[in-house]
């Protein structure tokens, strides 16, 4: 069953064959990849706020953004800061559950061995909107399917 954290869109790409698996995946992840290294060097900069990979440092990425929030932020404003702190919860979620990242159509998922497509991009900016949270995404995500 898909939740509402997790995404079927994209399916195509995840389930073709061997070949195109082994085409896709660096293309699919130099993108991501970036933006996480961009997101934890920014806060570690700018906010003295080391994040090490783990799925505990995700605690305080959700404190981020939810200080960001409550600051008021317009959207535009922080879309390419919480891009990046997605990007970075799912190269935590890669990094802990031995997923990969997927592209497709310019939208980028993790998908973890038992098959299952995450989209912590968007889960970074339901936390935005107070409706999500990028620790609880990883824990269902390195969960046991």
């Amino acid at each position: 069953m898909t939740t509402a954290r997790e995404t079927t869109a994209g399916v195509t790409a995840a389930t073709a064959g061997p070949t195109s698996r082994q085409e896709t995946r660096p293309a699919a992840a130099a993108k991501p990849v970036r933006w996480a290294a961009d997101a934890a060097t920014a806060l570690r900069e700018g906010a003295r706020l080391r994040l090490d990979y783990t799925a505990q440092s995700l605690w305080r990425v959700d404190r981020v953004i939810d200080g960001i929030r409550r600051e008021g932020a317009p959207y535009a404003a922080v879309e390419t800061v919480l891009r990046g702190l997605g990007a970075y919860a799912g190269e935590v979620i890669v990094r802990q559950a031995g997923g990969e990242w997927w592209a497709t159509g310019g939208d980028h998922w993790v998908r973890t061995p038992d098959g299952r497509l995450w989209d912590p991009i968007d889960e970074a900016r339901r936390c935005f909107t107070g409706d999500g949270s990028l620790r609880l995404l990883c824990r269902d995500a390195t969960a046991d399917g």
